[in-house]
């Protein structure tokens, strides 16, 4: 019997982050599918008014309750009114008003070209550094989304009218995104991101009941479902991982993480809505696929030491 005492071996610690980015990419990719069923059946501001509006009222009231307010300071709760504009109003007010004339898939893959947007103003904004690599990466995103559009268009399948609000959509959420960065509220993300949501409700409560009538709400199970997975899945939990990775990542690497939403927001399309997919769809994928890792390619151990 050995009498040499045990060593113990230390345990890895469990790190969540692949899992949050998982849940994350689901859950930001599905709200495409929900969030077209959702505009089938209720005007797209009267859909988002009320969401956002929930959502930051369920949020907030929760913080009251456990005495969370008081973590988030006037200057962070401004900031985060401020997202709510542009990562709320702006970002779903323009993406679903293009979703009534655009598919789900495609919807989903034009705002997948926020990581190679975000990358260039993160280069002038954050001082993070532009180098051949990402500029290749930008030109191969902005031409593998280009063929794809024009694919659709040719088919007659999109309008260029609603390709058009998807394209300020995707606009909005790359500001908002530099934004997060450059103004680095530091105040929890939990009760943040319930103003953002109420700011974001706000915002668009006058464009809803003035641009839109309730009577063209049509009640259904189906709306039922979207709405709600579209208020607990996606304004809660998908937006709080979100600027959790935000914070992690850093604004490059965590929109990279887009780029995996044109698949599956085409195999949930094709799943629950039923879209067809094409060959050449998923040929455009391809470069934007490579453009991303481009993009976030860490660069080389000789690179970084010249």
């Amino acid at each position: 019997m050995s009498l040499a005492p045990s060593i113990a071996v230390p345990r890895t610690a469990f790190n969540p982050l692949p899992l949050y980015i998982g849940l994350f990419c689901l859950l930001w990719s599905f709200a495409f599918v929900a969030g077209k069923i959702g505009v089938t059946d209720c005007p797209p501001l009267i859909l988002l008014t009320a969401r956002f509006s929930l959502a930051g009222i369920l949020i907030l009231g929760i913080s009251a309750l456990r005495g969370e307010m008081s973590s988030l300071s006037w200057r962070d709760a401004g900031v985060f009114a401020i997202l709510g504009l542009a990562n709320n109003a702006l970002y779903l007010g323009l993406g679903y008003t293009g979703l009534q004339t655009v598919s789900a898939g495609l919807g989903g893959l034009i705002v997948s070209a926020n990581p190679v947007f975000t990358a260039v103003l993160a280069a002038a904004f954050l001082g993070e550094s532009l180098t051949w690599r990402k500029v290749a990466g930008l030109l191969l995103g902005i031409i593998g989304v280009g063929f794809i559009v024009w694919h659709r268009m040719s088919l007659g399948t999109d309008s260029f009218h609603g390709i058009l609000f998807t394209l300020a959509s995707l606009a909005s959420i790359v500001v908002g995104t530099i934004l997060f960065k450059v103004f680095a509220p530091k105040g929890s993300l939990w009760v943040g991101n319930g103003v953002q949501n109420l700011a974001g409700g706000l915002a668009l409560l006058p464009f809803a009941f003035t641009l839109s009538d309730v009577g063209d709400i049509v009640p259904s199970a189906r709306l039922v479902g979207a709405f709600a997975f579209l208020v607990l899945g996606g304004s809660i939990l998908a937006y709080l991982l979100w600027f959790h990775l935000l914070k992690v990542c850093g604004a490059t690497a965590a929109s990279a993480y887009h780029f995996l939403m044109p698949p599956l927001g085409m195999l949930f399309a094709w799943m629950v809505l039923g879209e067809h997919v094409e060959i050449r769809d998923l040929m455009g994928i391809v470069p934007v696929a490579l453009g991303i890792y481009l993009v976030t390619r860490p660069a080389s151990k000789t690179a970084r030491s010249t």
